[in-house]
């Protein structure tokens, strides 16, 4: 036991790289196991560390740029000789990254509120189409000003669930559609009301996404290669996956580059026992 001993207590001051094997010390179905499972845990406690240390690093510099580009245009505002076309588009800029710094901030207290939860109790009998045709309302401004065609079908459904909960899913996913949206781009709209659950798509012909992006799309901050030239924080979509997970729903993403996405959502109308967490 002193090998485990030595590999604990360096597990303990975090070296999370350290690995035993006590099959070659003692030939045991126990110690096998033993072995087995300590090495897990102490791959899986370096992957939560890699994650910790990268969401901070992620978080730092989305928060850093916005104050740095305020500073700087701030900077600006201070000389004599702007025009009044010069001093108003720095003004916007810093209204803009003011807003950025807001949002962020905003999902990082929803994405920490949600990721707290593990399980939902406040269920209650709303109005889930009524619900999805606000969150559509609230981005008219964004899909006027692209021109976009959107086709809505919605039947009416009354759900028993977490309103606030799943109100983040509908606006994540709208404001995504329209923020990836060409001008005079279509936007497809449905919710569904089967037997078991309901259904809702959206579907775009957007900008669309490569396999990459899609097998990381629900990771903390990440933003693939398309995304780093739409304003983004790369925490919706992980706060949408962990919504559905908490209403045991499903997410399905569908996506080609250049070529659109389609997401589904599943909610059952019956509660399950655990979460549907993949």
């Amino acid at each position: 036991f002193r090998i485990l001993n030595i590999a604990m207590k360096k597990l303990a001051a975090g070296d999370f790289t350290v690995r035993i094997d006590l099959t070659t010390k003692i030939a045991s179905y126990e110690f096998d196991e033993l072995t087995t499972s300590f090495n897990l845990m102490a791959e899986q406690l370096g992957s939560v560390e890699m994650l910790r240390s990268d969401f901070i690093n992620n978080f730092s510099h989305e928060f850093k740029t916005p104050i740095v580009s305020v500073k700087g245009f701030a900077k600006f505002l201070k000389r004599n000789d702007l025009s009044d076309n010069e001093r108003n588009e720095y003004l916007d800029i810093i209204i803009n990254e003011a807003d950025r710094l807001a949002t962020l901030s905003q999902n990082v207290l929803s994405l920490s509120k949600i990721e707290n939860q593990t399980i939902i109790t406040n269920y209650e009998t709303y109005d889930l189409s009524e619900q999805i045709r606000c969150a559509i309302l609230l981005f008219e401004s964004k899909w006027l000003s692209k021109k976009l065609d959107l086709d809505i079908s919605i039947d009416d459904v009354l759900f028993n669930g977490n309103e606030e909960l799943l109100n983040h899913v509908w606006l994540n996913l709208i404001d995504n559609a329209i923020k990836f949206s060409s001008e005079h781009g279509k936007i497809v709209i449905k919710l569904v009301e089967n037997n078991d659950d309901v259904v809702f798509t959206i579907k775009d012909n957007g900008l669309g996404m490569n396999l990459d992006t899609q097998k990381h799309i629900f990771d903390k901050f990440y933003q693939g290669d398309n995304s780093r030239i739409i304003e983004g924080n790369g925490i919706g979509m992980t706060i949408v996956k962990k919504a559905i997970d908490l209403c045991f729903g499903e997410i399905f993403i569908d996506s080609k580059l250049n070529h659109g996405t389609t997401i589904i959502v599943s909610l059952p109308k019956q509660k399950r026992q655990e979460p549907c967490v993949k």
